[in-house]
C-alpha cells in the first residue's frame, strides 16, 4: 500500500466478487429500476416501523450480496456498515443473526463509499473477506432529520428525497470483479450551509469537485 497526499495506493487491488442493490417502491418507478436486485413494493416490508423495514431491507442486500459472491457468513472476516439512525441501529438490527465481527459507520450519504474504502483497507491489511453495506429509508430519515410523516408537515419546495434502499459487496483479497485500486479519504469541510431540508445545495460542491 502507497499513501499519496489523502489517497491510498494498493499494490494488490482488493476485488469486489459480489454485490447487490434492493429498493423501495419510488426508486423502482425511476430510471435505474433494471439496476436493482430486487425492489420492494411495500415500504414497511412487512415490519412494524420503518426503521425495522429499513433493517430488513440491509439484511436481504447483504444476503444476496454473499450468494453473488458465493460465500457463507462464516467466512466473512467484518462487516462495516451504517445507515442514517441514532447508533447505526438500523445496521445493528440488519446484522444481528449474522454472527460476524461488526464495525458500525456513520458518513451519510457517504457510507457506501467509506465501508468499501476501509473495507479495501482492511483486506490490504491482512483480511480475507469484509462486505461493505449501507441503507437509508425516506420514512426514517425524515423522522430523524426533519418531522415524521405523520406530523403532516408541507415540505418546501426544495425539500430532497432520501433513497428508500440499501446496498452492500463483498470484497476479497481473491477471486474475479472489480478492483479496487485505491481510495482517497476526504477531509470535514462547513460552506455555511443551514437548511436541513436543502440537502443538495450541502452536497453540490461534493460533487463538482469529483467532476474536475
Amino acid at each position: 500500500m502507497q499513501k499519496i497526499g489523502r489517497t491510498v495506493i494498493f499494490n494488490s487491488p482488493p476485488i469486489i466478487t459480489g454485490h447487490a442493490g434492493v429498493a423501495g417502491k419510488k426508486e423502482g418507478e425511476g430510471p435505474l429500476a433494471e439496476d436493482f436486485d430486487a425492489i420492494f413494493e411495500d415500504t414497511t416490508m412487512g415490519q412494524q416501523s420503518y426503521e425495522l423495514a429499513e433493517s430488513a431491507m440491509l439484511n436481504d442486500a447483504i444476503t444476496r450480496a454473499l450468494t453473488d459472491a458465493k460465500v457463507s457468513a462464516a467466512n466473512v472476516d467484518f462487516i462495516l456498515s451504517g445507515d442514517l439512525l441514532d447508533q447505526c441501529m438500523g445496521s445493528a438490527f440488519a446484522l444481528k443473526d449474522l454472527d460476524v465481527a461488526s464495525i458500525g459507520l456513520f458518513g451519510a450519504c457517504s457510507t457506501m463509499a467509506l465501508s468499501l474504502s476501509l473495507g479495501a483497507m482492511l483486506v490490504d491489511g491482512g483480511a480475507d473477506c469484509i462486505v461493505a453495506g449501507t441503507s437509508s429509508h425516506f420514512c426514517s430519515s425524515e423522522r430523524q432529520f426533519r418531522f415524521p410523516l405523520e406530523y403532516g408537515g408541507q415540505r418546501p419546495p426544495t425539500a430532497q428525497w432520501t433513497v428508500t434502499g440499501a446496498g452492500s459487496a463483498v470484497v476479497q483479497r481473491e477471486g474475479e470483479g472489480i478492483k479496487i485500486k485505491a481510495v482517497q479519504i476526504g477531509t470535514i469541510t462547513d460552506l455555511g450551509i443551514t437548511d436541513a431540508n436543502n440537502m443538495g445545495a450541502a452536497m453540490a460542491p461534493v460533487d463538482a469537485i469529483l467532476r474536475l
